[in-house]
């Protein structure tokens, strides 16, 4: 997830946590007080109340939609279709694409199901749909309702500071490219380490309507990054296509896996993005925000995946602008897209702080106002110290990204969204029908598959990593 989408989040926490109608209403702070608030239409309050967001357009949700799934997943495919080969790649690319933007029509379908049973005027977030789902379905499985629940979170969380992670080892990455350009050699845990104070610096901002400007500008980095990025692939022309791998062997198969479903790593987004739309209805229907923003962004992931194998071959790097070179042009586009990465950091780590911290507060029974300031600020810099502290066991990006598509993405795309349909097409002694039990059945085993493989592949090439890096 990137930038501004992460704001759509921050809507439904809000919406879930305030109660403003025509005559006012509340919100909650940071430790748990309720205080009052004007009403969104009242001329008096200006529309500034703290947490008030407008509602969002067809076009607004649609670039929101797809500047959540736009990240170093993108510039990985080059990577991804190196490991699939160059016609087995865009066809998985597709299957893949196929079913987690299905397994999202499932997850809205079953949100909306159980906010008419519940009688709710909005649809319930990912986790609150998994739990509601295990509590209305078949008796045997509603005490797992918490559990699930929570698994969904653990589960957003590791993969939100998974991306974290990556963003360490991808802005190192360029900008010890950029000095080796300029020779000067420093070694790439250095580099983290430099990293780390503006990155700190950001994540100790606690508002989110104040990103909002180190989000646009981390968005116009990445657009005009990746923009420069294909112009170079494509300047000189693409090299013959025999001399490319059409197909691979199933261990990097099982790498393809996890780095194309790292990609479609907007899941998250989907329940907040349909509650923020002024008209919910236009969000799943045929030609509705989710299909038409979700196709395109599949078509970037394969015009980036093709490109970049078909002109880099077997040396294309973890991400695309590791094979810009070392042209003055080059080292503006590395250092530009490291910054629109830098930039949109906090605002991914800011997911996982927000299910975390109310939990750590909870435990440490943190009330005071000034207390729960300075508790919540130490938290979250010993996360961002835990994410550079990972990434610098494991600094091989293509690695990395393939080891956290294939163990949480997974999971999120495509486990969850099929159990719960499952349980909530379920009928009294009849169960969910022959047909819908046969394709969640398919997406179950086929993510299983990937997850198992994926995930001992990942592995083993990180060992492999390790053992084989000079001493």
């Amino acid at each position: 997830m990137d930038a501004e989408a992460h704001i759509q989040i921050q809507n439904i926490t809000t919406t879930k946590r305030r109660n403003v109608n025509e005559q006012g209403g509340y919100e909650e702070t940071a430790c748990g007080k309720v205080v009052a608030v004007d009403p969104p239409g009242n001329a008096g309050s200006n529309n500034h109340n703290k947490g008030y967001h407008p509602l969002t357009s067809y076009l607004e949700t649609i670039v929101h939609l797809f500047k959540g799934n736009i990240g170093p997943g993108l510039f990985a495919m080059g990577d991804a279709f190196k490991n699939g080969g160059l016609v087995v790649a865009p066809i998985l690319t597709v299957v893949i694409a196929v079913m987690c933007i299905h397994c999202q029509h499932v997850l809205v379908a079953c949100s909306k199901k159980m906010r008419d049973l519940h009688g709710e005027e909005i649809c319930a977030d990912y986790a609150d749909t998994v739990r509601q789902c295990f509590e209305n379905g078949p008796v045997k499985l509603r005490g797992w309702s918490r559990t699930m629940s929570r698994l969904v979170d653990v589960f957003i969380c590791v993969t939100q500071l998974g991306f974290c992670c990556i963003y360490f080892v991808f802005i190192s990455t360029n900008v010890k490219q950029i000095l080796h350009a300029s020779d000067i050699e420093l070694d790439l845990r250095l580099v983290m380490v430099a990293a780390l104070p503006p990155i700190l610096l950001s994540c100790l901002i606690t508002n989110l309507k104040w990103l909002a400007p180190v989000s646009l500008f981390a968005n116009i980095c990445m657009i005009l990054g990746l923009s420069i990025t294909l112009y170079y692939a494509l300047r000189d022309g693409l090299p013959n296509i025999p001399d490319r791998a059409l197909w691979t062997n199933g261990s990097q198969l099982a790498l393809f896996f996890g780095t194309a479903i790292f990609a479609y790593e907007g899941i998250a987004l989907v329940m907040p993005l349909k509650n923020s739309m002024a008209k919910t209805e236009q969000f799943e229907m045929t030609l509705g925000v989710l299909n038409v923003g979700m196709f395109l962004v599949s078509v970037m992931f394969l015009f980036a995946g093709s490109v970049g194998y078909m002109n880099w071959g077997e040396e294309v790097g973890g991400s695309l602008t590791l094979n810009l070179g070392d042209t003055i042009l080059a080292q503006v586009v590395k250092a530009m897209v490291s910054m629109g990465v830098m930039f949109g950091y906090p605002l991914q780590f800011f997911v996982a702080i927000q299910i975390m911290w109310p939990r750590v507060k909870q435990s440490f029974r943190i009330d005071e106002e000034k207390r729960c300031l300075f508790g919540e600020l130490l938290f979250r810099t010993i996360m961002v110290l835990i994410t550079l502290s990972i990434a610098e066991l494991v600094p091989a990006l293509g690695l990395f990204i393939s080891l956290i598509g294939a163990l949480c993405s997974t999971a999120l795309a495509l486990v969850f969204p099929a159990v719960i349909e499952l349980i909530t097409r379920s009928e009294a002694n009849k169960g969910p029908g022959f047909w819908i039990c046969l394709k969640n059945l398919v997406i179950l085993l086929l993510a299983l598959l990937g997850f198992s493989t994926g995930t001992y592949e990942s592995l083993k090439e990180i060992i492999t990593h390790f053992n084989d890096e000079p001493k």
